[in-house]
């Protein structure tokens, strides 16, 4: 299947909000589906993955009436790091309780920590009323350094693949090639950024970041001519050097910092991502007029969806 999509799920970052004033860009946290190439992605799992979810859970039921031929639930989730609002709504992803789901993880660990053992700290046994041991579902979580590509094969199991000497490895035929890079300017242990290339088309993720003085140019190599990028852009700003409260060396971005990533690497499309929870719609919509002279960047909200192919 020659699709690429994107999906957004959950655009906020920090905590989630359900006031009637953020209806329109919505509430949740990070979340982003991507189908591509006959494969489902998702991007982090903030609360906007439950959502997801449900939706697949309903397409599971309705796939067939007889339980042994309903199609299996299978996904990669890509985190970029396992900071709260990343990885909130992962327990209540249902088809984590099916037991024909497969469902790959894929996440950075530190030296001797573990991605398992943190997830299994983190967000089961005391904080929820299963251990991970006690899922249903055939999960596997893999740890991943930024030396390392996953290639996604149609029906196939993932495969992890080192990457010598900056070789670049292009997917082939209907293969999806991830690749990633670790970013430090996020505390406490820096994000994953990445990128997901199918055919000729490519989207970089990069939320949880702040940049630099004359931005950021290992971004900026890494998107190089991406068709969208998705970047963090938490803060005006205004509020970001604001003289009582500054937000500097928070780990986010500014909307004028995301784009000027997306100058730097030249990137065709940019999504500002990762909204601070008291923006509201009408804080948002102000945003919208003042930065929007340029049709290929775009606000994202709950239920945005962009076709590359």
């Amino acid at each position: 299947m020659k699709e690429f999509k994107v999906k957004f799920r959950g655009v906020r970052g920090s905590y989630p909000i359900t006031k009637k004033e953020f209806l329109k860009y919505g509430g949740n946290t990070a979340c982003v589906e991507i189908s591509v190439g006959g494969n489902l992605i998702i991007l982090d799992a903030g609360t906007g993955i439950i959502e997801l979810g449900n939706e697949l859970m309903c397409d599971y039921i309705n796939s067939s009436t007889d339980k042994k031929n309903r199609k299996s639930i299978n996904a990669v989730v890509l985190l970029s790091h396992i900071h709260q609002d990343h990885i909130q709504g992962f327990t209540f992803f249902n088809p984590l309780h099916l037991k024909t789901s497969k469902i790959d993880v894929f996440g950075m660990s530190d030296f001797d920590e573990d991605l398992a053992q943190e997830f299994s700290t983190l967000l089961f046994g005391k904080s929820f009323p299963l251990d991970l041991a006690d899922i249903a579902c055939n999960i596997d979580i893999h740890n991943i350094q930024d030396t390392d590509c996953i290639v996604l094969k149609k029906g196939e199991l993932p495969v992890v693949k080192r990457v010598e000497n900056g070789e670049e490895i292009k997917p082939q035929g209907e293969d999806v090639v991830i690749t990633c890079y670790k970013s430090p300017a996020h505390p406490q242990n820096g994000v994953l950024i990445y990128k997901i290339g199918y055919k000729n088309k490519s989207v970089v993720y990069a939320t949880d970041k702040e940049s630099y003085e004359g931005g950021d140019k290992k971004l900026a190599k890494f998107a190089r001519g991406c068709d969208l990028l998705i970047h963090d852009a938490q803060y005006l700003t205004e509020d970001y050097l604001d003289v009582y409260a500054p937000k500097q060396g928070y780990g986010h971005s500014t909307f004028d910092m995301a784009i000027k990533a997306q100058k730097q690497a030249k990137a065709a499309k940019l999504v500002f991502y990762h909204y601070d929870p008291s923006y509201n719609d009408k804080k948002l919509d102000k945003i919208k007029d003042d930065y929007f002279k340029d049709e290929n960047v775009v606000m994202a909200h709950e239920g945005l969806e962009i076709k590359l192919l």
